[in-house]
């Protein structure tokens, strides 16, 4: 199967969730539920493209001793394994999840070491699938051993044929990123306030700070910025095109892995080349729609169209 989208996913994890009454530092807990779901920010990603009918290809580094649960996701929801596998096993991230605050607290732990040899089988993978226009998602943190600029060489790759990267990133590498040479900079971006805050050096405190930095990132060639706000939604902006997407309420469930449907939502926007208030409709749609479902999962088409129908859309001057 040719893949439509490509994610690329540096640092995977499993994902064990575990659901607690409330967390109280120092004390003796009962777990309500647990459940262990493989993840890292592009698997989830791919994940919910597959939910959408997307064709995608999920690239990365697995540990190979505990890679079942990733063989089980990709094969029941047909994602393209181009993952390469590595002796040891991939990391474990812990999320406590709060009932009665509705809180989660993470705790990630470190990632398989990969060095050069590991990064370039990584992007060997990734020239074999790239094609001119192809949405190529570069999203999550870097394992140590790889450093801060591997989202820009993957990227200038990427660009380098024609395709559109959208990168979800922060810190160190997010700088890296967008400090690469024009032609080889992200078509996206999808930054929390907090994460393009840290890019920025300066609080961002109100709407017109925000649409200013994201103005400033399209004058260094990045053709389309989105900037999560939780549930005050998120802003989009493109070209001289600026709005902002609130959700139409929130729905009940844990927020972990909805910025990751919210970059599947606007990379299926830009393979279907909706224009901005289309693709932000969908972007939070799929943000909304995966609060509901366990895992990187999205709900029936319907419900993620109602969501999009629904969404309130204001335009910036």
């Amino acid at each position: 199967m040719n893949a439509a989208v490509a994610t690329v996913t540096l640092n995977p994890a499993l994902d064990q969730t575990i659901t607690l009454d409330r967390l109280r530092p120092g004390s003796v807990h009962r777990a309500r539920a647990v459940r262990v779901n493989a993840g890292g920010k592009g698997i989830n990603v791919a994940a919910c493209l597959a939910d959408w009918g997307v064709a995608t290809a999920a690239l990365g580094a697995l540990g190979r001793d505990n890679a079942a649960s990733f063989d089980a996701l990709f094969a029941a929801r047909d994602i393209v394994d181009r993952c390469i596998r590595l002796p040891g096993d991939t990391r474990t991230n812990v999320k406590l999840v709060e009932q009665e605050t509705g809180w989660t607290t993470d705790i990630n732990l470190p990632g398989l070491t990969l060095g050069g040899v590991e990064f370039d089988m990584i992007s060997a993978q990734l020239a074999d699938v790239l094609r001119p226009g192809m949405p190529v998602v570069l999203a999550g943190s870097l394992p140590p051993g790889i450093a801060d600029d591997a989202w820009a060489r993957l990227q200038a790759q990427a660009s380098a044929v024609g395709a559109r990267v959208v990168l979800d990133t922060s810190g160190a590498p997010l700088a890296a990123a967008l400090a690469a040479p024009r032609h080889a900079r992200p078509y996206a971006i999808k930054p929390n306030r907090h994460e393009l805050e840290a890019w920025a050096g300066h609080a961002l405190p109100d709407r017109a700070a925000l649409l200013g930095a994201a103005r400033g990132l399209l004058a260094r060639d990045i053709g389309l910025v989105a900037i999560s706000m939780g549930a005050d939604g998120a802003l989009f902006v493109r070209g001289d095109d600026a709005l902002l997407a609130r959700p139409p309420r929130i729905a009940d469930g844990s927020s972990v892995g909805a910025g990751d449907a919210m970059v599947a939502g606007l990379t299926s926007a830009l393979l279907d080349e909706l224009d901005l208030e289309a693709l932000a409709r969908r972007a939070v749609a799929f943000a909304v729609a995966k609060l509901g479902c366990e895992g990187a999962r999205l709900p029936q088409p319907n419900v993620v169209h109602e969501y999009a129908a629904a969404t309130v859309i204001e335009r910036l001057a």
